[in-house]
């Protein structure tokens, strides 16, 4: 009954769902300050991601994890998540589940390709008049010599 609870989709964009069945979890001590509560409890999640041997991602979208998320995927195929940030593991968990998810929407994400276009004409003129401006200033500023005069 309690598995049947856990079990869930992670939707990345509209046409690709991650269940959580793929998804394992393991748990260690929490670094940092925290007294004598850090010494007892295990509270640090690592979420664990096949990604080599994931059904649910196309080849093209695990190239594109990999590339992106290449220092956080180790020579078996396998994505390392952790998280700490809170003093709750379940808290930990969500939170570890919550960047996974953005982790893999950033990596899969297609960006836009800027297209160039052509500067106005109005643009190179008022660009070329302000040189012009700027050019006729530092003249004006520039010392005389004595040499000119003989």
């Amino acid at each position: 009954m309690n598995n049947q609870k856990n079990r869930f989709l992670i939707n990345i964009d509209e046409k690709t769902f991650i269940p959580s069945s793929e998804l394992s979890f393991s748990v260690s001590k929490s670094s940092g300050p925290g007294g004598q509560h850090i010494n007892k409890v295990s509270t640090r999640v690592t979420l664990l991601f096949d990604l080599a041997g994931s059904p649910s991602l196309t080849k093209e979208k695990k190239q594109k994890i990999c590339k992106c998320l290449g220092k956080r995927i180790n020579k078996k195929g396998i994505l390392h998540i952790s998280s700490q940030q809170y003093r709750s593991q379940s808290k930990n968990r969500d939170s570890v589940i919550a960047l996974f998810k953005v982790l893999i929407q950033q990596a899969i994400l297609q960006k836009k390709t800027r297209q160039e276009t052509k500067k106005p004409f109005r643009a190179k003129e008022k660009r070329l008049a302000l040189k012009k401006k700027q050019g006729q200033l530092k003249k004006i500023r520039k010392k005389i010599s004595l040499e000119n005069f003989d």
